[in-house]
């Protein structure tokens, strides 16, 4: 008898095409793309290059809610906008269906809980399994000189060029002098000035779900169905996502990035793009009718000249699951790609460029 699997995934990238935080701070911040890029991008150095203590990928939900708060964030505001802009990949909500139906399944999401709570109102998803990032930004008080400070700090941060540095970085200097001199400012901005302020407590008040936390959560998720990682499909996109990943592909599990970034790819064992998200449900249905390893069996047929869909086809995975990704156009066409030394730069540039496609440049484009 086979194993059932579980399915724990990622929701912006390969549930929704947002970047509810980023779409946010644009809608709510004078420049506020430009500031969210680049605090996102301070990020990915602190938690992939830094590797900083006690900080980890996707704690830019904690360091861009200061800003939120200085321009009139509340709980009432941010869910009903999360409600008016959630863009559900195409097939999601009949995947998230499909696959509870087959399988214990849990959303792990950083983003904030009044995005979540959408989601679930909006696709029916049980919210009791829903990981995110818990959030109350009402609690928060302001002083109007607090306020103004933030909101000259939020122009400041805006009008910054964004961070870069070489492949090989290891640290803060090996980057460019005008990169460490940025750097040091960051620093001073979110570990000097912020602190100091009356709403600073909520960099150690928020914890967002991310990294090490998602890691976390797959655990705690695995405790509540009796389940062991090696029976995991881990579906992520992102940096967020890294140790998750790694946490199932070491246990023997599934783990998948789904028109994933770089980080994420380097991570999984395996890449799948498509423009829909049927063709997760179409792989929850493999491993449930043929085990864990049935993708490594499906690599082999393919290897042979058989297209994806119709390996999964010869597996019994059922048109209901497949005849959405049959009507795609070529430039959004399911692709599942095992990774390896050999192909990875290959897969990251072809992952990238639909994961652009896909979700627009601004949002495809951050870590």
């Amino acid at each position: 008898m086979l194993d059932m699997p579980q399915l724990n995934i990622d929701c912006e990238g390969p549930i929704t095409q947002n970047d509810n935080a980023y779409e946010l701070c644009k809608a709510l911040i004078p420049d506020g793309g430009d500031l969210f890029a680049r605090i996102s991008r301070y990020d990915d150095f602190l938690a992939d290059i830094e590797k900083r203590e006690n900080y980890k990928a996707g704690d830019t939900l904690k360091l861009i809610l200061p800003f939120l708060k200085a321009f009139g964030a509340t709980n009432k505001g941010m869910l009903e906008f999360a409600e008016r802009t959630l863009v559900l990949l195409p097939g999601a909500e009949y995947m998230l269906r499909r696959v509870t139906s087959l399988m214990p399944a849990f959303v792990i999401s950083t983003s904030y809980s009044p995005y979540l709570k959408a989601l679930c109102r909006i696709t029916g998803f049980p919210e009791e399994q829903v990981y995110s990032t818990a959030l109350d930004i009402d609690q928060y008080e302001l002083t109007r000189g607090e306020e103004k400070r933030l909101q000259r700090l939020a122009s400041e941060i805006a009008s910054q060029p964004i961070l870069s540095w070489p492949e090989e970085a290891g640290d803060i200097g090996d980057l460019s002098n005008k990169d460490q001199a940025l750097m040091r400012r960051l620093n001073d901005i979110f570990w000097g000035e912020i602190p100091e302020m009356g709403i600073g407590r909520v960099l150690s008040d928020v914890n967002p779900v991310g990294g090490t936390e998602k890691a976390r959560a797959v655990e705690d998720s695995l405790k509540r169905t009796g389940l062991s990682m090696s029976d995991v499909l881990y579906v992520g996109d992102s940096i967020t996502d890294v140790q998750a990943l790694e946490a199932v592909t070491s246990a023997g599990g599934v783990a998948i990035s789904f028109n994933g970034n770089r980080y994420s790819i380097r991570a999984a064992k395996w890449a799948c793009m498509s423009g829909n998200a049927s063709i997760i449900g179409a792989i929850a249905r493999l491993l449930s009718l043929c085990g864990m390893g049935a993708l490594d069996e499906l690599v082999i047929e393919m290897a042979d000249g058989i297209g994806l869909l119709d390996a999964l086809a010869s597996k019994a995975v059922e048109p209901e699951f497949l005849d959405p990704l049959r009507l795609l156009r070529p430039e959004e066409a399911s692709r599942l790609v095992l990774i390896k030394a050999s192909n990875i730069s290959d897969v990251i540039r072809d992952s990238e460029h639909i994961r652009k496609n896909v979700r627009g440049l601004a949002v495809g484009g951050l870590g």
